[in-house]
């Protein structure tokens, strides 16, 4: 059956600055937010869930799967250091790949959504590839909502994200942030799902919350 479809990225920072709690918190709680989000039958027609994890290399953790038939979420693991070309390299050729895919089997795609969890402290020159994947020459042009975690540079998440930085704040857990932001969003796709099955003929965008409890907001670079 052709409808339209909400692709979701999750691209998460491996490296071993990383572990600990907030990588931990990750792991804990994908699997209750991809429940909340399954448990909606509007929403789990219509969501697709890709995960990428890198450090220094990138790897497709779970590719870009249909929520009702998603068993399981890939856990992530701590290795290498912090390295940002690979991941947005692979996730724009991942994009391109999926949305091919997504219109052959008759489906119209909402513009792909990334959720980029990181240290804030890149090893690289990634600027090329970030330039790449958000260009205009780039048609799926992805929304990139940028999370950082423990001793952020703010000014590196401002420049990866096209929609808005968050930095979680002293003293709140990443599970708690990440648990409160995940209710937000879904209240976010609910809404986007239900318009986007009453209205067959497309024209529905996605609204995201402006702002995340246990989080500051950074307003994202011009892009």
């Amino acid at each position: 059956m052709s409808e339209q479809v909400l692709p979701f990225y999750l691209v998460c920072d491996e490296s071993y600055s990383m572990q600990g709690e907030a990588l931990d918190a990750i792991n804990q709680e994908l699997p209750k937010i991809y429940q909340e989000i399954a448990s909606n039958p509007v929403v789990a027609d219509r969501a697709r869930l890709g995960i990428i994890g890198f450090s220094t290399t990138a790897e497709v953790l779970l590719p870009l799967a249909d929520l009702n038939e998603l068993q399981s979420i890939p856990q992530l693991t701590p290795r290498g250091m912090t390295s940002y070309g690979a991941a947005f390299a692979l996730l724009r050729q991942t994009i391109e790949q999926d949305i091919k895919s997504l219109k052959q089997a008759g489906h119209t795609p909402y513009r792909p959504t990334v959720f980029f969890l990181t240290d804030g402290q890149p090893t690289d020159d990634w600027h090329a590839e970030h330039q790449n994947l958000i260009s205009p020459s780039f048609p799926p042009h992805p929304t990139i909502l940028a999370f950082g975690f423990g001793e952020v540079e703010a000014g590196t998440l401002q420049q990866v994200a096209t929609f808005r930085a968050f930095v979680a704040n002293a003293g709140v857990q990443p599970s708690q942030a990440l648990r409160e932001f995940a209710k937000q969003l879904l209240n976010s796709v609910v809404r986007s799902a239900v318009a986007s099955s009453s209205n067959p003929t497309g024209g529905a965008t996605m609204a995201f919350p402006e702002q995340a409890t246990g989080f500051t907001v950074l307003p994202a670079d011009p892009v």
